[in-house]
């Protein structure tokens, strides 16, 4: 009963990272600096609960069902954003599931080999979600166009969404988000890992 309250908890827990990920206010101040504490964070979210679920198990395959469970709950907690009058191609894009995959590939082609499964899937993991993101982002509505054509009608006017500068503090988020997390996942893999033996 602890395993699987501790799926559903984390499942929960990452559903509410995306619902931050994804709120377009953070991307209009700060844009490619959200982008990637946010990839990473997914990342690091991601893969805890998916190594932990899969090596629970011991089925390839119980990832990529951990991170359709991170897509649903997202799809429920978001369907409220559309209620609210949010553009609906904005609320989410299911960039888990790919990611996911490659950590099941992982154990799977090491014959469930959990060092393997550390080393690999958490690389793969790490350097994949980033480039997934990105490509969700320029599939939806672009978050600085959607701040300014959906203000928040909760927000003070002190708080109104603002033009951001132009200049940026790197040249590639992606590689950025990628590097960083091919590191963290490794050692959040291991975790995930190490949670089913205590």
């Amino acid at each position: 009963c602890t395993h699987y309250l501790f799926i559903v908890v984390v499942a929960v827990n990452s559903t509410l990272l995306t619902i931050n990920a994804g709120d377009y206010i953070f991307y209009t101040d700060w844009a490619w600096t959200s982008y990637v504490v946010f990839s990473i964070s997914q990342t690091l979210m991601l893969v805890v609960g998916a190594t932990y679920y899969l090596t629970f198990t011991g089925v390839p395959g119980t990832a990529t069902y951990y991170a359709l469970i991170m897509t649903v709950y997202t799809w429920i907690a978001k369907g409220a954003w559309f209620a609210l009058g949010y553009p609906y191609d904005f609320i989410v894009t299911p960039v888990w599931l790919p990611s996911a995959m490659l950590i099941d590939l992982a154990y799977w082609a090491t014959k469930k080999n959990e060092h393997s499964l550390i080393l690999f899937g958490g690389v793969l993991c790490g350097m994949s979600l980033p480039l997934f993101n990105m490509v969700n982002l320029i599939t939806v509505a672009d978050p600085l166009e959607t701040a300014f054509k959906y203000p928040r009608p909760t927000l003070p006017p002190y708080m109104t969404p603002i033009e951001p500068q132009v200049g940026k503090f790197y040249n590639s988020p992606v590689a950025l988000g990628a590097g960083a997390g091919a590191v963290l996942s490794v050692t959040f893999a291991a975790l995930g890992c190490k949670l089913n033996t205590w």
